[in-house]
């Protein structure tokens, strides 16, 4: 048990944000927890790192552990050059790979067991901190955050706010505490790096502990799901798409043990009633209220599935042909892309690609917000186009939320816009708010409303989802669906992509492709390039690995190396031959886990083996 919060209670003032919770974490466990936007997510995130204290209850962890999370301030000297302060995290390491060149120098001379045994300690100690890898991995994780090796030579204070905060995303992942914190991980962050995300973090050897509302992010790393619902916590073993089946099951169950038992009830009041008067019936009458007394009443848990609900309508069809774009360069100061698209009536697009390739200043110079550096943007016959800006700019008065709909829609009654607005979980006092002090998963269900009065047949977002929380993300797509007009969105989710787009178009490196095919069909049809292109960043990543001094690895490191790879490979190879046993093939659940257990030791091989190659070429060096 790494850590442990026991009967745990935290509020802020008289508001109860968690109340009596149990949470652990275990091992090498990835863990998310999930929930409505204000549940406590967050706040739990700050009480595991000591950031706040607990009103009641009980913390353990084990000794010596380590907690890292981003902070904004990781930088504290912003002079430094960005090799020095990444390179830093490894002052432990590289102090450890001092040492054992001491001992190697040493062994030259003395050949005691003492001196032996020292080396062998700290020899094994290297390899376990990942000594002969650690190089290759920080320009790999460097890459994939947007940097290259020229960046290594800039001073941090070169680099923009939001370059900093991905490179202290860099130096936490390669710091490597025993718990990992992150509170929304995948938000602002392209397709490609989400994906590469999720497989470091599902392989990372230490804990794990994520808040997000990425449902396709949680279905792949993790394996531990905490839910926050009304003050209380509850575990649940498997990803996201497990937890929802299981949560579903146990509900349906304890209805239906709530229903017999009610029925129960029912049938002994009755022979209560109608035995507690008769004098040779008074005591069976007594016997069975005691009874009643005694039981241990099944009590229906609440379900916190309160959604908003947003209907886009059309006030007309417009034309068939929705949208026509013609060589039509879109940037600021130099080109970005050039774009070549027509849009039809019902289509659903989808815009993906890197961040800073022109997603967004596409859908803003369609917009007019931006001017185009050249070429042709043509609207059909009667288009009608309603936008949803990701920044969120036009909530900055001091409105309130009644007044924001009423002032913009003054034929409609006060009864009619406190209908709307409560339809958007608005209600009571909540629409004498000040949209400046709404949170901004209101503000975008305030923005949803706006569009859903504007009745427009041309629906433009850029990124949607992202303040939402689930059960946000669950209701803006059942909207989206029922929804007859056309639909051009920005989005880095790809549950909400799959979910909602019956196209794909991907800006990138300069050029904007158009792919007729839902997302499923796309990651069919590109996922071989992706993955030609991942490996050769990977092997280009490798041969820029930072420059400092590293030891060659020994025979006796590479004989050792080589007998690790050889025993786990015979141990993948007894549980391959258990597959034909019918203890498991006759039981799908025991099948299950013993190809998970598969899955694990080859890719447990796989590491071994770049290790291996790694250190082959530091003895070819």
């Amino acid at each position: 048990m790494l850590y442990q919060i026991n009967k745990g209670t935290f509020s802020y003032g008289a508001d109860t944000v968690f109340s009596d919770i149990q949470f652990e974490v275990r091992d090498t466990e990835k863990i998310a927890i999930v929930g409505r936007n204000g549940c406590g997510k967050s706040t739990l995130l700050k009480v595991i790192e000591g950031e706040l204290s607990l009103d009641k209850g009980t913390i353990h962890k084990m000794n010596g552990i380590t907690i890292g999370s981003l902070k904004q301030e990781v930088f504290k000297d912003e002079s430094r050059v960005l090799k020095d302060e990444l390179m830093s995290v490894f002052d432990d390491l590289l102090e450890l790979q001092h040492q054992l060149d001491e001992t190697a120098a040493l062994m030259a001379e003395d050949y005691s067991d003492k001196v032996m045994e020292r080396y062998a300690t700290l020899q094994h100690q290297f390899e376990e901190r990942g000594g002969y890898t650690y190089q290759s991995e920080l320009m790999s994780v460097l890459t994939r955050f947007g940097f290259d090796e020229e960046d290594l030579t800039r001073t941090v204070g070169t680099f923009s706010g939001g370059q900093r905060t991905r490179l202290a995303f860099v130096r936490l992942l390669i710091s490597k505490p025993d718990i990992l914190l992150l509170d929304e991980p995948t938000n602002h962050l392209d397709l490609e790096t989400i994906k590469w995300l999720e497989g470091y973090l599902k392989r990372y050897p230490k804990a794990v502990v994520v808040v997000s509302h990425d449902r396709a992010f949680l279905d792949e790393m993790a394996d531990v799901i905490y839910e926050i619902e009304f003050d209380e916590m509850t575990r649940y073993t498997g990803n996201y798409t497990s937890f929802v089946q299981q949560k579903r099951i146990n509900q349906e169950s304890l209805e239906k043990t709530y229903r017999n038992q009610q029925k129960e009830i029912e049938r002994l009041n009755m022979l209560i009633e109608k035995f507690r008067y008769k004098k040779n019936k008074a005591a069976f009458a007594q016997s069975k209220i005691k009874y009643l007394e005694r039981m241990d009443k099944v009590e229906l848990s609440e379900s916190d599935n309160k959604k908003f609900k947003a209907h886009f309508t059309c006030a007309r069809k417009g034309g068939k042909n929705v949208l026509e774009v013609k060589d039509l360069n879109i940037g600021y100061d130099h080109p970005l892309a050039e774009i070549n698209l027509k849009v039809m009536q019902a289509q659903r697009i989808a815009i993906i690609g890197k961040n800073g390739h022109g997603k967004s200043t596409f859908v803003k110079t369609l917009m007019e917000l931006v001017p185009p550096l050249s070429g042709e943007v043509l609207f059909g016959h009667q288009i009608d186009t309603a936008y949803f800006d990701q920044q969120l700019i036009e909530f900055t008065g001091e409105r309130t939320v009644l007044e924001e709909i009423w002032n913009e829609n003054p034929d409609m009654t006060m009864t009619e816009v406190r209908t709307l607005l409560g339809s958007f979980l608005f209600s009571a006092d909540d629409v004498f708010k000040s949209v400046s002090v709404l949170s901004q998963g209101e503000k975008v269900r305030l923005y949803f409303c706006k569009l859903v009065l504007k009745k427009a047949n041309f629906l433009i977002l850029d990124e949607p989802t992202n303040h939402l929380d689930i059960l946000g993300k669950e209701a803006l797509e059942d909207a989206l669906l029922d929804y007859d007009g056309t639909l051009l969105f920005v989005s880095h989710d790809r549950y909400f992509i799959k979910k909602i787009a019956t196209s794909i178009l991907k800006i990138e490196d300069g050029q904007a492709t158009y792919y007729p095919y839902n997302y499923d069909e796309y990651m069919a049809e590109v996922q071989p390039v992706i993955e030609a292109a991942s490996f050769k960043k990977k092997t280009e990543a490798k041969e820029k690995a930072v420059s400092v001094r590293t030891r060659k690895p020994s025979p006796s490191d590479m004989k050792k190396m080589e007998a690790k790879i050889e025993a786990k490979e015979l141990e993948l190879e007894q549980l391959r031959e258990l597959r034909f046993e019918p203890e498991y093939y006759q039981d799908a659940s025991k099948m299950q886990q013993l190809d998970d257990k598969i899955d694990d030791l080859v890719n447990e091989v796989a590491n071994l083996m770049n290790t291996w190659e790694e250190m082959m070429e530091l003895i070819e060096d």
